[in-house]
């Protein structure tokens, strides 16, 4: 949904979670200091690994880092559109952060079904309960016999998925953090009555899928210089080549728009405070403070239905789209860990 990308972009997000860094009086030591800190980070820095694997007869594609010996599973639930890709240097430093002590799971396509490289469903489209109920699947199918607890972090819609994920297996899920969090429908959008309009017309959501699968057709060259000059001017070269190769394709940009629709008519709906006041030492959101899929409004009303909830807000200039830039990977991801050291601490307490 090239559409929704460009919209989700258009503005700075900023953060009000603050991280202090200490600075040496003695410049010399500060350098060094900092030289040992960045050879110690690369020499932990792990590359994740793409994998294909099969969820209830549907091809899924997963982003992986596993740890040999790991204390808890960090899954990460992508937005829409949910291209693992995306989340390539999320997904990398949280597990250099968490010291190697997570396996942290990526997953897409079906975190999206048939959000992937290849029309693996053969043109099916897939709605956000299937999306759902796929997640739901991955776990009880990869992670069902391991007493490993397990972490959900998703990213807008994928937030809705998590909490979700959360009220069909608790027993399996420790904690949910949701990302820029897209909760509920936002009437005083423009963008998003635009999009809803869009989605809601099958004849322009094919008109739309067919006109992007025709850019696709383009050289390789040529379309990675589209992107990059149109809607990743600062995005990194990883989130680049994840729209040229996924995107850019009839049957992702239709489960895109046709989970869009689905979301919308969800999303209509008043969530669910009274789950979220039974779980609230159980829930994180991170708001941004321009985000239209996570308004400060709908901060403020979880702040008021839900008092005790661990709640945060952005103010560093990241977007919804945070993992498209290798700063915005960087910074949530520290967020992240800080929220999932603090929950750790206090499970074992």
């Amino acid at each position: 949904m090239l559409l929704r990308i460009a919209s989700s972009f258009a503005k700075p997000i900023g953060l009000s979670v603050h991280y202090s860094h200490f600075r040496s009086k003695n410049t010399s030591y500060g350098v060094i200091s900092q030289m040992s800190h960045q050879v110690l980070r690369s020499k932990s820095k792990k590359l994740a690994h793409f994998r294909l694997c099969n969820v209830s007869s549907y091809a899924t594609e997963l982003l992986e880092v596993l740890a040999n010996e790991p204390t808890f599973h960090v899954l990460v639930i992508p937005g829409n559109p949910g291209v693992v890709s995306y989340y390539k240097e999320f997904v990398e430093s949280l597990y250099e952060l968490l010291g190697g002590s997570a396996s942290v799971t990526g997953k897409i396509t079906v975190g999206h079904l048939s959000h992937t490289k290849k029309d693996w469903e053969h043109g099916r489209l897939f709605s956000l309960q299937e999306q759902i109920d796929h997640k739901v699947h991955f776990i009880k199918q990869e992670l069902q016999n391991d007493e490993v607890p397990i972490l959900l972090v998703g990213h807008s819609i994928g937030a809705y998925i998590c909490v979700e994920m959360l009220k069909r297996i608790p027993e399996k899920v420790l904690y949910c953090v949701g990302l820029y969090p897209f909760l509920a429908l936002n009437l005083q959008s423009r963008n998003q009555s635009i999009i809803g309009k869009i989605a809601a017309s099958p004849v322009v959501c094919v008109a739309l899928s067919s006109i992007v699968a025709l850019l696709g057709l383009l050289p390789s060259q040529a379309l990675r210089l589209i992107v990059s000059q149109s809607l990743g001017k600062s995005w990194s070269s990883a989130a680049v080549e994840a729209t040229c190769s996924h995107l850019a394709k009839y049957h992702t940009m239709r489960n895109m728009l046709y989970m869009a629709m689905t979301e919308f008519r969800k999303l209509s709906e008043t969530p669910d405070w009274a789950f979220m006041r039974e779980k609230h030492h159980r829930i994180a959101f991170l708001f941004g403070t321009d985000d239209h899929w996570g308004p400060l409004q709908m901060f403020e009303e979880i702040s008021r239905q839900v008092p005790d909830i661990a709640l945060s807000r952005e103010r560093e200039g990241h977007t919804h789209a945070f993992c498209c830039t290798e700063a915005g990977s960087t910074w949530v991801a520290q967020h992240v860990v800080t929220l999932i050291n603090n929950q750790i601490s206090r499970s074992t307490h």
